[in-house]
């Protein structure tokens, strides 16, 4: 399958899907992309720009949602135009996939949504690309049945990411034996920044442990992917939404440089 122009499943390259949590401000958004796009070249990863236009999921009333859905997609359609990055975004409702999918080139299906029929039909109908992120309450085989739904209702195709199962209350741990059952039926993502939060952690939101997101990464790598998902802030302790789990850009370049060389060695052992 194709995301934009970027070749993701199949033997390609490892895709790097990466961005801000939610869209900022328009400035803000804009500039995270910019320096994505920097860092992915400069590191030869091909490079997916994610924000979300509207945090449907959130712990409190008081959470902070983003722009709104109308504009939200009019802070990316700028950056698709500036930037000429492929994007994605999630969506919640089925009525969300028609006007995300005329802006964004591949539609994600939240965790919790996974096995929600309308919102998958709705997606694959558009003709793009769907990424299903893995129910933190399924095992990685009951996946099968959400990408066969894509099958079904669309023609862009389907990739799955894993980002972590419900371990106990306000933990998530990574299975990265689950990463080898969802790559044998469906090109596989790793989540790296939401596999370590630590849902309703946080008095009115979720916490995490953003030291943990290069190890886990390192490791998701090591096993192999088509795709690694992070989400990057200029500075996540002031970031609107899951500032704990995020990673700023110097961490970021970091983490390119080692997966990096880990998705070399695997490539080379593999012969």
């Amino acid at each position: 399958m194709r995301i934009g122009g970027v070749p993701l499943g199949g033997g390609a390259p490892l895709v790097l899907i990466a961005g801000l949590n939610v869209v900022e401000s328009e400035s803000e958004t804009l500039r995270a992309a910019s320096q994505l796009a920097e860092l992915a070249s400069r590191h030869d990863f091909p490079l997916v720009f994610k924000a979300s236009v509207d945090k449907a999921n959130r712990s409190s009333l008081r959470s902070y949602r983003g722009l709104g859905f109308d504009e939200g997609l009019r802070v990316l359609a700028r950056v698709k135009n500036e930037t000429g990055l492929p994007l994605t975004t999630d969506v919640h409702e089925p009525g969300q996939a028609k006007p995300a999918s005329e802006v964004v080139d591949c539609l994600q299906i939240p965790a919790f949504l996974c096995r929600q029929t309308d919102l998958i039909a709705a997606s694959a109908a558009t003709g793009r690309p769907v990424n299903i992120k893995k129910g933190q309450f399924l095992a990685p085989e009951d996946l099968r049945l959400a990408v066969e739904k894509v099958e079904t209702y669309g023609s862009g195709g389907a990739f799955v990411t894993e980002r972590g199962v419900t371990h106990g209350y306000h933990d998530l741990i990574v299975d990265m034996k689950s990463l080898i059952v969802l790559r044998s039926f469906a090109p596989v993502c790793y989540d790296a920044t939401h596999s370590v939060q630590r849902p309703g952690a946080g008095p009115e939101a979720s916490g995490g442990d953003r030291s943990m997101v290069l190890p886990l990464a390192r490791a998701a790598v090591a096993v192999g992917l088509d795709a690694l998902f992070v989400e990057v802030h200029p500075e996540p302790d002031r970031a609107p939404c899951d500032g704990p789990s995020q990673i700023d850009f110097a961490t970021f370049e970091r983490l390119l440089i080692e997966v990096r060389a880990i998705d070399r060695a695997r490539l080379e052992a593999q012969g």
